[in-house]
């Protein structure tokens, strides 16, 4: 399947996350440096079992739907990826608005580098998948983090849970994209 400018539309999606995380940066400041990994593990499992819950009921009573979910999982996920690299703080000012957003940036770019090395090797297989699959991928990847934060990160064979957070934004990030194509072939 030939490419339809992936890199162009990870980048969009990217831009409009990045945007949601500096104005709650804005709001709270850095409010999240005082989250270990493990809780924001837990906030992505929050945010993927409504998306699954939402898909599978196909109504919200609440009135938000399954985008801003899968925007929270983008940004908690790179949250996750600033923690393990900084480790979690007890006073969440030790971070500035310019450091968080340097880090965001930098997390942000390791995503897209491996979605693109591994976009080139399965052939952009994700295009055929349904939004569904990657909500219970990301949930797949949940619980196997969670396995891995209960080994303390001592696996024999598995990689850590920065990968597993990669492969979540990345999800999340695929499935924007495909609520957005979605959207735009109903007009």
């Amino acid at each position: 399947m030939a490419n339809r400018n992936t890199q162009e539309q990870f980048e969009k999606v990217m831009a409009e996350c990045r945007s949601l995380f500096v104005k709650k940066l804005h709001d709270y400041g850095a409010a999240w440096r005082i989250l270990r990994p493990s809780s924001l593990t837990d906030q992505i499992y929050i945010k993927a079992n409504r998306i699954r819950s939402l898909e599978m009921k196909g109504v919200s009573l609440v009135g938000e739907g399954i985008r801003p979910e899968f925007i929270g999982i983008v940004n908690y996920a790179i949250i996750g990826l600033i923690q393990l690299e900084k480790g979690f703080s007890e006073k969440p000012d030790d971070m500035s608005v310019e450091e968080a957003v340097e880090a965001y940036d930098k997390h942000a770019n390791e995503a897209l580098q491996l979605m693109l090395r591994k976009n080139h090797d399965y052939d952009e297989a994700w295009r055929m998948m349904r939004i569904s699959s990657y909500t219970d991928l990301i949930l797949m990847k949940v619980f196997r983090t969670k396995q891995i934060e209960m080994l303390q990160g001592d696996t024999l064979v598995s990689e850590g849970v920065d990968a597993n957070y990669l492969d979540m934004l990345n999800y999340a990030v695929f499935g924007l994209i495909k609520l957005e194509e979605n959207k735009t072939a109903a007009e």
